[in-house]
């Protein structure tokens, strides 16, 4: 309960799945202030995949626990979403990259663009969770890189 919860935090009673998220920005703030810059993605990419995981392997107790597909309150899938941003777009400031990484991460991940909702409508299971949430946070990256192109903030690559 504690890990599909993310420490609790699915279980607030309004967006669950944003105040998970936010643990993954924490991994991005910490990783980036406290990583040496070569450990970076690495680290992020370890996280994502013991995230991944995790989801994994307790997809069916959640399941079974809440008695529905994709319970909103087994939230390992939003953290392993966001953590697509710092793991693409690592380039820019963490003060560009974290604020508007989750924001663009957590509207996407509800809007569902194509193929994200089918994955969400279609694909039951571990994967069906997980997967329209690392194309909602590929899609946040991709503008994240469109924004820095257009000028809207600085990246450094």
């Amino acid at each position: 309960l504690v890990i599909g919860t993310a420490f609790g935090l699915g279980l607030v009673p309004i967006a669950p799945g944003s105040f998970a998220a936010l643990l993954g920005v924490l991994f991005h703030v910490l990783g980036y202030l406290f990583l040496p810059t070569a450990w970076f993605v690495p680290t992020m990419v370890a996280l994502l995949l013991l995230t991944a995981y995790l989801n994994h392997l307790l997809t069916p107790w959640a399941e079974t626990y809440w008695r529905k597909q994709d319970p909103g309150n087994f939230v390992l899938d939003e953290i392993a979403g966001y953590l697509m941003v710092p793991i693409f777009f690592h380039g820019a400031s963490i003060w560009i990259a974290a604020p508007f990484g989750f924001l663009l991460f957590r509207i996407l991940d509800i809007i569902k663009f194509p193929p994200a909702n089918y994955f969400d409508r279609h694909v039951h299971g571990s994967w069906g969770i997980l997967i329209d949430d690392l194309i909602s946070g590929l899609y946040a990256v991709a503008l994240l890189y469109l924004g820095a192109y257009l000028g809207l903030f600085p990246y450094y690559s």
